[in-house]
């Protein structure tokens, strides 16, 4: 599903990735931790198509079988409008659009038709346990809602993999341990592989593969 080589990524003088090596399967759950600082957002960027790594000839990263380096920047949106999905510890749902809206985004971006689009809204809201919040705004809900909207969110397009920051970090211990056992739910439903960059330690122990970054590289 994802294969990385040779990734770096400079910021002036700073050095921020170092080298990363990384081969991902399709279906697997990958926690990504380590300390503030070792690069784990920024690899999580790059690897989501977000941010650019430094180029080098050696430099490698395909996504689901695409070459990502091959795509110009209008066939890279288009790739990751329908292949790549984001859900960020800040839930980043619009507030004056309902939760059914909010989830539609992604489908309107790729330009797919509104009854189809609302039709698969309205199936991962009722996965998701909030069928009866879906004309709600973002402050009508719990903060625990407001994030399994944005999973849904990430879901709406049925993307091959589905890239994670944080995703539990403003949550209480309860809704965390409820996203944490859904991202397992929706790979047993949907297949998606899932990439979660986490300071939470039980979601990173729960997770089919466990990487510490230090440094800027995995290890």
């Amino acid at each position: 599903m994802i294969e990385a080589h040779n990734i770096h990524k400079s910021y002036n003088d700073l050095h921020v990735l170092k080298g990363v090596d990384l081969h991902i399967l399709k279906s697997e759950i990958i926690s990504i931790v380590g300390a503030s600082g070792a690069g784990k957002t920024t690899l999580l960027q790059i690897l989501g198509t977000l941010e650019k790594p430094d180029r080098n000839k050696e430099s490698v990263l395909k996504v689901n079988g695409t070459d990502v380096y091959s795509l110009n920047s209008r066939e890279l949106a288009k790739f990751r409008n329908e292949n790549i999905g984001f859900i960020f510890q800040f839930h980043q749902l619009l507030p004056e659009f309902t939760a059914l809206e909010n989830i539609c985004i992604p489908a309107f971006i790729g330009n797919r038709s509104r009854v189809e689009t609302e039709k698969r809204a309205k199936e991962l809201l009722g996965f998701l346990g909030l069928s009866k919040r879906a004309d709600h705004k973002p402050a009508e809900m719990s903060g625990g809602e407001q994030q399994r909207v944005a999973v849904a969110r990430s879901l709406i397009n049925n993307p091959g993999v589905i890239f994670a920051d944080e995703p539990s970090g403003n949550l209480d211990s309860e809704s965390a341990e409820n996203l944490h056992k859904l991202f397992f739910d929706l790979r047993k439903e949907f297949g998606q592989t899932f990439v979660i960059v986490t300071h939470n330690e039980e979601l990173a122990n729960m997770a089919d593969k466990k990487l510490t970054m230090v440094d800027g590289k995995i290890i």
